[in-house]
């Protein structure tokens, strides 16, 4: 239970809860208790009348009725102790689970891309829900039964001693085997709950993506060979749950075999003692009778909260993976910058992609001051996204220095270097809720007006109003409802909304013509005057009213200068834009 010790925060965050959970259990099982001397104490009326040493049946009659009394009042009281005992764990565990799953999300949050390029979103979710789940399992139900079974057995097993210590000794004879075969049983049920949960997550990964990716699966009409495909991972899974469940079959059949083997015990031991004379009377026979079946559920129980138990630490295992994991990217701000300007110098920034070892830039510097416009080209896979994402501190560099305003990028705090940039990728993200919502993402107390006139800014408002909902249009997942040029523009108003200091552009506007290009770059420089702007871009264009442009090439710099400059030394630029002129003219 190693790992469940991560937990133990928990539950000393709500240690008067659970205290009082405690107490509550153990008045419950004090009361429930009562009942079989109770029923001892009628027994041994009822011989002593039969023996003729009560005479008055009206006195045996009287004794009886009240302890039928006593008995419902004890049986009221338990219940309602227990209800109380049940509210106290159960809600106790609920919060905790509220807890670990802002835990677990937080971290998801602060991990780096590298985690995620790493780890598939299908695994990601079966350890935020369904590990969640089993460990909530473990500091509810598990923690609840666990307590109510160790209280009862040491209230009950006292009762016994006192009652009869030679009989308590016979009919707890079978325990110890209990116990043995109940720890052999659990390292089974550790070991293949960890198999289920594990392979849970590859069922639930390969569905995922094949949701995500149904437009294709449905284009290549291969439907049937993922549907197979599935079905075997079914099977699999099924196959591993079976195997799980044939070793927690065993629990309930041995306990109720060893339970009766006690119950003979006390009919057999005790008789015998109660013929030479060592038991008074009956009724101890009675009363040890209950005892035993008082302690068959919770005998039962230990089977079912060992095997809680071991799912939740397999579990928590796989969560303390990745919460045991460091972010990459680490706040090492020293106070922060409360404005940033928005100048950006790279100094000789080399970096290299660690899940791929390419090597995506090599001793690049520039120089952007604020408000100042800097356009990237080059070829595809030359290093352009990397520089954007180097901005964003989405990695840190392996040499060289990158600045914001003079200051080392790291030495800014982080929240208040990304809430200055504005970042539109070229694979627009939206989310799965209205079009309203997706650009109010980019500032949370934003007016209409403000969503108005970013969305015509980005050369998208005609668009939205044309749907029957406008504003209200409910995106499906990813924004699959909007076209991959509305997506992009989307992007771009939710970018430019939140009014940033630096402003991103990562070929944003690939999936729209020319012409709209420029309409919304023509407007994004009036509204981007005060702004350091960073393009990239496969069209000239887009590029060529900005105050400096950089080619790149296998991660290094080629060609650096403004449109003028780049035309009049020829190269890779100038080709790129005859080119392309002359395709527009045509």
């Amino acid at each position: 239970m190693k790992a469940l010790k991560s937990l133990n925060k928990y539950l000393y965050k709500y240690r008067g809860r659970l205290l009082l959970g405690l107490i509550i259990t153990i008045g419950a099982r004090v009361f429930s208790v009562f009942t079989p001397q109770l029923i001892r104490d009628s027994t041994n009326a009822i011989e002593d009348y039969i023996n003729g040493e009560v005479t008055s049946i009206d006195e045996v009659k009287s004794e009886l009725m009240l302890n039928i009394g006593l008995i419902i009042g004890a049986a009221l009281a338990s219940a309602i102790l227990t209800f109380l005992m049940r509210q106290t764990f159960i809600v106790v565990s609920r919060f905790i689970e509220y807890d670990l799953k802002n835990e677990v999300y937080q971290q998801y949050q602060d991990l780096s891309l590298n985690f995620y390029k790493r780890n598939r979103t299908g695994d990601l979710m079966n350890r935020i829900s369904e590990d969640v789940s089993k460990v909530r399992m473990y500091v509810g139900p598990a923690l609840m039964y666990g307590v109510q079974t160790l209280t009862l057995f040491v209230v009950v097993i006292s009762y016994m001693i006192k009652a009869a210590p030679m009989l308590t000794l016979y009919t707890l004879v079978p325990f110890p085997i209990l116990s043995f075969a109940i720890y052999k049983l659990s390292v089974a049920i550790n070991k293949r709950s960890t198999e289920v949960q594990e392979f849970l997550s590859h069922l639930n990964t390969y569905t995922q993506e094949s949701f995500s990716g149904i437009a294709v699966i449905k284009s290549y009409g291969i439907q049937e060979k993922f549907n197979d495909d599935f079905v075997e991972l079914s099977d699999k899974s099924k196959d591993k749950n079976v195997d799980l469940a044939k070793v927690q079959a065993f629990f309930f059949p041995l306990m109720v075999l060893l339970i009766g083997f006690s119950n003979l015990f006390v009919i057999y031991f005790g008789g015998q003692q109660y013929i030479d004379g060592k038991i008074d009377n009956v009724g101890v026979i009675v009363e040890f009778l209950l005892y035993v079946n008082m302690l068959t559920w919770p005998v039962a129980s230990v089977g079912w909260i060992t095997s809680m138990v071991q799912r939740a630490e397999a579990s928590q295992v796989r969560i303390n993976e990745f919460l045991d994991e460091e972010p990459s990217i680490k706040n090492y701000a020293e106070g922060g910058l409360e404005n940033i300007k928005g100048e950006i110098e790279f100094k000789n920034v080399s970096f290299t992609y660690e899940d791929t070892n390419i090597t995506a830039l090599n001793g690049v510097s520039f120089k952007i001051k604020p408000g100042e416009t800097l356009a990237i080209m080059g070829k595809t896979g030359s290093g352009k996204s990397t520089i954007l994402e180097l901005i964003g501190r989405l990695y840190d560099v392996d040499e060289g220095e990158i600045t914001i305003d003079g200051k080392p990028i790291e030495k800014i705090d982080l929240n208040i270097l990304r809430q200055d940039i504005g970042y539109v990728p070229q694979d627009a993200f939206l989310f799965s809720t209205s079009i309203r919502d997706n650009i109010k993402f980019g500032k949370a107390n934003a007016t209409e007006e403000d969503i108005i006139d970013a969305a015509k800014n980005a050369a998208v408002h005609d668009n939205i109003i044309n749907f029957n909902k406008g504003y209200d249009t409910i995106l499906g997942e990813r924004g699959i409802t909007l076209s991959g040029g509305q997506k992009q523009r989307v992007s771009i108003a939710r970018a430019i909304i939140k009014d940033p200091k630096i402003v991103l552009f990562d070929d944003c506007l690939s999936a729209v013509d020319t012409e709209t290009e420029e309409e919304i770059f023509n407007k994004l420089n009036k509204i981007s005057d005060n702004k350091t702007s960073v393009v990239v871009s496969h069209r000239a264009s887009s590029a060529k009213n900005a105050d400096q442009i950089i080619v790149l090439e296998d991660g290094k710099i080629i060609e650096h200068g403004s449109h003028n400059e780049l035309m009049n030394k020829g190269g890779y630029y100038k080709e790129l834009y005859q080119e392309q002129l002359t395709k527009k003219e045509n």
